[in-house]
């Protein structure tokens, strides 16, 4: 399979992730809402105040969960996998000497066919140490010595 073959599997992947994410906080955050409206045809008292109390805890839980799994959608939407660069950017899959990586979010080690590849964000230690570099620049991380091979 060529490199960007992979890397659109590899974004495809990413996004069945975040999707699964904003499909699971938003079935929470409704089962939490349901669960407190219901509470409250139910019981009375302290009990339901509590209760509900809790439900609009997990609401919130849950909310933020979602906020923060539409945050990721926006950060993949912008990238594609047919962008070319001769220097690591966001998107880009970066071969070395010992590992495949993927510059996009951070879900760790993921399984594509028998590859393994790490998706990692920008941001991360991985991700920043990576950034900007080459073919054929030698990146230090942990202690790890790597080489770029290829960049897609």
């Amino acid at each position: 399979m060529d490199l960007y073959s992979l890397k659109h599997k590899l974004l495809l992947k990413c996004r069945e992730y975040v999707d699964s994410r904003i499909a699971n906080a938003q079935q929470a955050k409704d089962d939490a809402l349901a669960a407190a409206n219901e509470e409250s045809k139910s019981s009375v008292g302290d009990k339901y105040e509590t209760t509900r109390s809790m439900m609009q805890i997990e609401g919130e839980k849950a909310a933020h969960q979602l906020a923060e799994a539409l945050k990721l959608k926006v950060i993949l939407d912008r990238l594609s996998p047919d962008t070319r660069s001769e220097k690591v950017i966001a998107g880009s899959l970066v071969i070395t000497d010992t590992k495949k990586i993927l510059i996009s979010i951070g879900i760790g080690k993921l399984d594509l066919d028998g590859d393994e590849v790490l998706v990692v964000a920008p941001m991360s230690p991985l991700g920043k140490a990576l950034m900007g570099r080459s073919v054929n620049d030698r990146v230090l991380f942990n202690n790890e010595s790597m080489i770029i091979l290829e960049i897609a």
